[in-house]
């Protein structure tokens, strides 16, 4: 795990393997329309595989769903249902590029779930996941001895996390072996997207300045840069080049706010007998600013979940 500003980033699990937590659960996903992203590729074209490998390396600076729900709950946020996609929305999702949006979208909800207690909530939403992941085709990525151990822990948030982390190879082999990198590019925006409207959401602009999201969500300035160039692998899809458009509408919000980073200062842990380097990074984002970022993402997230 590589931590920058103070923020730990780590594999996102593509988080087909939410999908199928429940092997009691009634699958009921209408498989998706054969309209975007069947984009095969075959194994001997060693410039398409070497561009795989290179998104593959992206996974790995991106936050996943669970960290983002982590960031939202470590700065004190409260949950609020109303802020998710309602499970009811699964039989409006009949196309790849809609099923792979919003698997990426549930499993950051179910995550936010997972972390508040949020029992029920989780099962449905897990059951909503399942939905999208069966209509993609991709549940073969998911071991049964890892869905049975979630089914034995469903109230266990560490235990959750960690058969999520750990599953998250299986199906990102199983994406790259079957030629759909874009649908594992497309999982990822649309957890990412559902973690920042989730956070923007959830900033009162009266208690502005001594909000601990705010900083959360700046963070994701420096992150929206490598989401597009994950999409970047797959640029010249119609599915996708139309989320590029869409995302580039937030990174022009992002560009107006300037960083600073102060010089890396080394810190004595006690406690651990370390010495860690820390750095602060200062912004000059306005309510005026955040308040057109919240919108705009607002705005992009509700095309992804009508």
């Amino acid at each position: 795990m590589k931590e920058i500003f103070g923020i730990n980033f780590r594999v996102l699990p593509v988080i087909v393997l939410v999908a199928g937590i429940l092997s009691g659960c009634n699958s009921g996903g209408k498989k998706a329309q054969k309209d975007d992203l069947a984009v095969p590729v075959p194994k001997n074209d060693a410039a398409i595989y070497e561009d795989i490998k290179k998104a593959e390396k992206i996974f790995y600076t991106l936050p996943s769903p669970l960290e983002s729900a982590m960031l939202i709950k470590s700065a004190g946020a409260s949950f609020s249902e109303k802020l998710l996609n309602p499970v009811e929305n699964t039989r409006n999702y009949i196309t790849n590029k809609s099923m792979a949006l919003n698997l990426g979208i549930y499993t950051c909800d179910l995550s936010f779930a997972s972390l508040y207690d949020q029992t029920q909530l989780l099962i449905n939403y897990m059951n909503a996941a399942k939905k999208m992941a069966d209509g993609l085709g991709i549940l073969q990525a998911i071991e049964q001895s890892d869905i049975n151990r979630l089914e034995e822990n469903i109230n266990n948030t560490e235990v959750i996390m960690e058969v999520v982390s750990q599953t998250f190879m299986n199906s990102n082999s199983y994406l790259e072996d079957n030629g759909q990198p874009a649908i594992a590019a497309i999982v990822l925006t649309g957890g990412w997207i559902e973690g920042l409207y989730i956070s923007t959401q959830l900033v009162d602009l009266d208690d502005y300045n001594d909000n601990k999201l705010v900083s959360r969500i700046i963070d994701q300035k420096l992150s929206i840069d490598i989401l597009l160039s994950l999409l970047e692998s797959s640029k010249g899809h119609p599915a996708v080049d139309e989320i590029m458009v869409q995302i580039n509408r937030i990174k022009a919000i992002f560009d107006k706010i300037s960083l600073t980073t102060t010089p890396i200062r080394p810190e004595y842990d006690k406690n651990a007998n370390v010495t860690v380097l820390k750095s602060e990074v200062k912004s000059d984002m306005n309510p005026a600013v955040f308040r057109e970022l919240a919108e705009t993402v607002a705005e992009i997230r509700s095309t992804f979940v009508k």
